[in-house]
């Protein structure tokens, strides 16, 4: 049977739990495939274990074809672990033989969730066709008598509806709903859904479990021998659990919008908090200990920082001079929050702000604008996509559990903090709920943009000292949204982390030779225009570059420290070329290629590689003085050519003066000194024509090896500015 499309029928499953514990392991709310075994258990066993199966069996099959239910149920923590001594199953070491198990006693632990509302879960299913078998299961959806284990007594009650009135007691119901993300797949901790084969893998499992015990002969007499049970079969599907998420200004009553000191965000943060509970608790007397706990986190353990409510002050980026002052604040509401959403941001627009001098003329005001929101990563539904990122920084610095000197220190002692504080950062993230692994962290006391404020600044004794307080930058594995706050300040607005530092969008991973499309331009850009272009891509990459200590990543200045320039021995500095790559006379790509594509005589390591990819993604437009300012594409995989010969796409100049007249001999050792340079192989022949006598004329090379060579190849002294750089001529 083809898997049923979305349709506008659904089938409705509400389960009620007799006590508000549930002791069985894995996701909340209960998975999907539970809720079937669940069902299956309850319409085949007991007193209805010997009626016909076929009409049930086909109402099965039905259910198990249809797409992951919608699910929503009420928040839940984890409770304390409970520690039970239960027989040791070490039959398999005894042949399978029961009478030579030994009386060892293991222990086992489990730990409930505690329900923090009703003990209600609606699961609901849209289905297109079918409606005999959703009414069967309609019918033995009574029968169900637990879900979960043993213990987890529940009932359940369905019904046939249109999908409309389905949302409509989705949204009624006091719980949060989730779900199945549009990806589908899933990982190995997602929730288990039915597919098809479900029913029989479970009709063969409880077979196998009824006849698992048999005997066998050994010897003169006989043992009995246990064979395990087959698994049943299901699909893990990914759950989308989004927050609840409300965006507000800061305004002054009759003075249009406010703004507040970032250094002063965990003050914001307490005033805004302490005013929002009260109303909140008016509003909700019943719940006012609930409101303790998940607004203002008085009296919570560390199961409810999953549901706990962040304010987080939204300190104005996205421009290298704007003033960093706080002017919004972003509410979110976690799917596991015990608190109705709805409940908790109506106190918010309007909510008055008391002022350290004794006013109360600031308030909050519903954001029409987001897109602030977009700077810090953050997807909102209906108003901006997903935006994630491998490279974050922090905007508000991190409190780390980690105490650093007020003195000097040497340079070692530095070296062993900063190790502490990595190690502390790492930590931070499994506290927050982020999994993505870092690959690389570094952690200062100066912030990261130009106009990022000092983590001293944000000091607040006692809680937060000088001395705990890092910028923390931190690129990951894979990309991650946002919005990402760590630390131990991440309720109070400390923490705060922006992709960057220069990084919003993203290299194609492992690569070390970009190209860089230009945007339409107003202005014709001729190949005489080359040496300007990547003279102005240079300068936009330097400037991508700076370092904490105000200087630039050798890598794109060329520079050790101080003016001279870097003395490697090696070519470590990127290589640049405007190129036409289309023929049509004009210039429309931009060329980034990392050092050792070039000089392939070192490697680089893996933080050299990692900064050439967060530097290089981050270039998005390039200054050129006359002639304009160019928008370029997200960048793409530079293609290279293979080839045994290779000619100059772009005119070859001289590393040095020749001592002799400057003849086609000075050249061609000219030309084998830079391939050696450049760890290529020596040629077999180098053509070489001057087009002209005077010491400026163009040069043309032809390198011929013995064998294919994979490019890129750039020579000479305008190299790093895209002189001398080769094509392929034929194929290898």
């Amino acid at each position: 049977m083809a898997r049923a499309v979305a349709g506008s029928r659904a089938l409705l499953i509400e389960v009620r739990l007799v006590a508000p514990l549930y002791h069985a392991s894995g996701p909340w709310p209960p998975a999907p495939f539970r809720l079937f075994q669940a069902l299956v258990a309850g319409a085949y066993g007991g007193r209805w274990a010997g009626e016909p199966s076929g009409y049930k069996d086909q109402a099965f099959r039905w259910l198990e074809e249809l797409a992951p239910p919608w699910i929503s149920a009420p928040a839940a923590r984890d409770g304390r672990a409970i520690t039970y001594y239960v027989p040791n199953n070490s039959i398999d070491a005894v042949g399978g033989d029961p009478a030579r198990v030994p009386e060892i006693r293991v222990p086992k632990s489990v730990r409930p969730r505690h329900i923090l509302n009703e003990p209600s879960i609606l699961y609901a299913w849209r289905f297109a066709e079918g409606e005999g078998q959703a009414a069967t299961i309609v019918e033995l959806a009574d029968r169900l008598h637990t879900l979960g284990t043993g213990v987890d007594a529940a009932s359940a009650r369905a019904e046939l509806c249109d999908w409309t009135r389905a949302e409509e007691r989705i949204a009624a119901h006091p719980g949060t709903c989730v779900t199945p993300s549009l990806g589908g797949a899933g990982r190995a901790a997602d929730p288990p859904c039915p597919v098809p084969g479900s029913l029989r893998s479970l009709q063969r499992q409880y077979a196998d479990g009824v006849a698992q015990f048999t005997k066998v002969p050994r010897g003169r007499s006989t043992v009995t021998v246990l064979t395990r049970p087959q698994k049943p079969i299901f699909r893990t599907v990914a759950y989308d659990r989004p927050a609840t998420l409300r965006l507000f200004e800061l305004r002054r009553t009759g003075a249009g919008p406010a703004r507040w000191p970032v250094e002063d965000a965990v003050a914001l943060v307490e005033k805004t908090r302490d005013a929002a509970a009260r109303l909140l608790a008016l509003r909700l007397p019943d719940r006012a200990a609930l409101v303790e706990r998940f607004l203002i986190g008085r009296g919570a353990e560390a199961a409810d920082k999953v549901g706990r409510i962040r304010l987080i002050p939204l300190p104005s980026i996205g421009m290298t001079f704007t003033d960093p002052a706080i002017r919004r604040l972003l509410l979110a509401i976690p799917a596991d929050c015990p608190l109705p959403a709805d409940e908790v941001a109506a106190v918010f627009p309007g909510l008055d702000l008391p002022l350290s001098d004794g006013s109360d003329d600031l308030h909050l005001a519903e954001a029409a604008d987001w897109r602030m929101v977009r700077h810090y990563g953050v997807a909102v539904a209906g108003k901006l996509p997903d935006a994630p990122a491998q490279a974050w920084s922090t905007v508000t610095p991190a409190a780390l559990p980690l105490d650093r000197s007020g003195g000097r220190d040497s340079g070692a002692d530095r070296l062993a903090v900063e190790v502490q504080a990595a190690q502390a950062v790492r930590a931070a993230l499994r506290q927050a709920g982020i999994t993505a692994k870092p690959t690389s962290i570094r952690v200062q006391r100066e912030g990261w943009g130009r106009r990022h404020v000092h983590a001293d600044s944000f000091a607040r004794s006692p809680r937060f000292p000088a001395r705990r307080l890092w910028h923390v930058a931190i690129t990951f594995a894979e990309p991650v949204s946002g919005p990402i706050v760590i630390g131990d300040g991440r309720y109070l607005g400390l923490g705060l982390m922006a992709p960057g530092p220069a990084q919003v969008r993203l290299a194609p991973p492992d690569a070390d030779a970009l190209r860089f499309r230009i945007r339409p331009h107003e202005i014709a850009l001729r190949s005489g225009d080359a040496y300007a272009l990547t003279d102005a891509l240079r300068r936009a990459l330097m400037s991508l570059a700076r370092t904490s200590d105000g200087g630039v990543h050798p890598m794109f200045s060329g520079h050790d420290e101080g003016p001279g320039p870097a003395r490697s021995g090696r070519h470590a500095h990127v290589y640049l070329s405007a190129e036409d790559a289309d023929g049509d006379g004009h210039l429309d790509h931009l060329a980034v290629i990392a050092p050792w594509r070039v000089d392939r005589s070192w490697q680089p390591d893996a933080e050299q590689r990692a900064d050439f990819a967060r530097i290089t993604a981050g270039l998005a437009r390039v200054t050129a003085g006359p002639l304009g300012v160019l928008s370029l594409a997200p960048p793409e995989l530079m293609p290279m050519d293979t080839a045994r010969t290779w000619t100059c796409a772009t005119g070859y100049r001289m590393t040095r003066h020749a001592k002799g007249p400057r003849g086609e001999a000075a050249i061609r050792e000219d030309v084998a000194l830079e391939c050696a340079r450049r760890g290529l192989p020596t040629p077999k022949t180098v053509e070489v024509v001057v087009a002209g006598k005077a010491e400026t004329a163009p040069i043309t090379i032809t390198l011929t090896f013995q064998a294919p060579v994979r490019g890129p190849i750039l020579l000479g002294r305008d190299a790093h500015r895209g002189g001398g750089r080769f094509r392929g001529v034929g194929r290898a």
